[in-house]
């Protein structure tokens, strides 16, 4: 069983410029998540060098299950052609549908912001080769505590765990309509 290596819970400006400025696009894309009353989550797409894509994810806010934050940043990428010199950044260990992509799409490398507030899909991802880095980072962390603690049943939504069901507003669409 693979592991991931212990984060040194070194502070993000310690770190090298492309993860300082990547990882810091994320949290912006966490905080505005936050600030639009969905979940704190952020997530960057690097390619050779240059963020591609970002996006925060948008459950809640387009009342959509898999607008989670990695799966808009591949969605606002679009087609690369190859996602071989990719790395993702994400604020938060990624779930199985994310996992899912990042191994479908052969993206080789994900940084996280931490995994304390959740394990996510990490076996899956290094069972197929991908090179995973969790930062241990503070501020990536109490964005979730805080909204783990506010929002239990959300949280609890989002990964997929038994809830009750309520009406999520979500937009219009012609698949409304009954179909004739």
């Amino acid at each position: 069983m693979s592991q991931i290596p212990p984060a040194d819970s070194t502070p993000l400006e310690d770190t090298d410029p492309q993860t300082l400025t990547a990882m810091e696009a994320a949290l912006a894309e966490a905080r505005q998540g936050r600030d639009e009353g969905g979940i704190p989550i952020g997530s960057v797409l690097v390619k050779d060098g240059q963020i591609v894509a970002r996006r925060h994810n948008r459950r809640v806010q387009q009342g959509d299950p898999v607008a989670h934050a990695e799966i808009d940043c591949l969605r606002n990428a679009g087609r690369l052609g190859s996602f071989q010199n990719t790395v993702l950044y994400s604020t938060l260990m990624p779930c199985y549908l994310c996992a899912g992509a990042i191994v479908q799409f052969g993206i080789p490398k994900v940084v996280v912001g931490e995994a304390r507030s959740f394990p996510g899909a990490a076996e899956l991802m290094l069972e197929h080769g991908v090179e995973l880095i969790d930062l241990d980072l503070e501020e990536p962390a109490a964005l979730m505590r805080d909204f783990m603690e506010r929002e239990p049943a959300l949280w609890a939504e989002d990964i997929g765990e038994a809830v009750e069901a309520t009406p999520a507003a979500r937009p219009e669409s012609d698949t409304d309509q009954p179909q004739r």
